[in-house]
């Protein structure tokens, strides 16, 4: 697996409500390689489509036309939980995955009205939108136990994202060189977009202080990043979770980053990694190896594991569960999943 964060925390989701001993059904492309029974009648992915309202509305339509009986329904797209033939009488989840800016909150809005319940990622992710009723905030979490720990020791820096201005990329080329440190960067750039900005802003800056390998698989990042002093995470957008960030923090990575967004709800100032403006995150690097690589590790744990996701998840799904069952919530729950 390489780049689709998205799609690495419902392949975690869905693993771990097996793993408590749940029935799952997963509307994803049938090319999906999670281990768990998967709606009949999906397409296979096409990622050129992907964030298209055409793919999406047929992703979802056939989705629920062969979706059956479910306890309850997690759905991950923005139209689903709006589609007038979803089953009745059956409790819907949804989880905002983007920023809610003004067209955000309008289909949000609309999915309250119809009584789904609603998860934020952070709470900052919330905060920008008052008016829609968040049901639950519930932080991203990863499978710590597959993640090695790295010692620190390769002399480095490393950036690991996607090929956009938001992520920082340029700033964080900036930051190395101002703090004297080489750079390593690893970067998702397929669509034409993310192609451009490379060719058009950052290959024309690249030099010997940097060592570019492109895209890189997990068993290479985790290398990546646990060989590194710090974890450069300068985005320049409000982002809602920055799973990269408790990635890097889960080798043992302290990050240094801008403090906007989530990154103060996934960073300790002073303890793994450091928060500032853009322009003051290069006086961080020196001390950054000076952190307890152990702590770093310990906070993803104890804070952002899969178990702890799929445990909150699945109180939330009790709850709707228990309050449109009189008779109470059976002992294991079939829990539809829409990706």
């Amino acid at each position: 697996m390489t780049y689709g964060g998205i799609e690495r925390v419902v392949d975690n989701l869905a693993r771990g409500f097996v793993a408590a001993g749940h029935d799952v059904l997963l509307a994803a492309p049938s090319d999906s390689t999670c281990p768990v029974p998967l709606v009949a009648g999906m397409q296979d992915s096409a990622p050129h489509e992907m964030g298209s309202t055409t793919s999406e509305l047929s992703h979802v339509v056939r989705a629920y036309k062969s979706l059956g009986s479910v306890d309850i329904i997690h759905d991950h797209t923005m139209a689903g939980p709006l589609y007038v033939h979803s089953p009745q009488g059956t409790p819907v989840v949804t989880t905002i995955h983007g920023p809610l800016n003004a067209h955000a909150v309008d289909i949000y809005g609309a999915i309250a009205r119809r009584r789904a319940a609603i998860i934020a990622i952070s709470r900052d992710q919330a905060s920008h939108a008052p008016e829609v009723p968040i049901t639950r905030v519930i932080h991203h979490g990863m499978d710590v136990s597959s993640v090695p720990v790295g010692a620190g020791d390769g002399g480095y820096l490393c950036f690991v994202g996607r090929s956009c201005p938001d992520k920082g990329l340029l700033e964080a080329i900036m930051i190395a060189r101002e703090a004297g440190m080489p750079l390593r960067i690893a970067v998702k750039m397929r669509e034409p977009a993310e192609l451009r900005y490379f060719h058009e802003a950052i290959e024309p800056l690249l030099g010997p202080n940097e060592d570019f390998v492109g895209e890189v698989d997990d068993a290479t990042k985790y290398r990546l990043m646990g060989g590194a002093l710090a974890f450069l995470n300068p985005i320049q957008w409000s982002e809602p979770f920055g799973l990269v960030m408790i990635e890097a923090l889960a080798t043992g990575t302290p990050v240094i980053g801008t403090k906007i967004g989530s990154a103060p709800e996934i960073v300790d100032h002073g303890r793994t990694g450091f928060l500032g403006k853009t322009g003051d995150l290069a006086r961080f690097a020196g001390a950054a190896a000076g952190l307890d690589r152990a702590a770093c590790r310990r906070v993803v744990a104890e804070r952002f594991s899969v178990e702890r996701m799929v445990g909150q998840h699945l109180r939330l799904f009790t709850e709707l569960i228990e309050s449109r069952m009189p008779g109470g919530v059976p002992d294991t729950a079939h829990v539809h999943q829409n990706l």
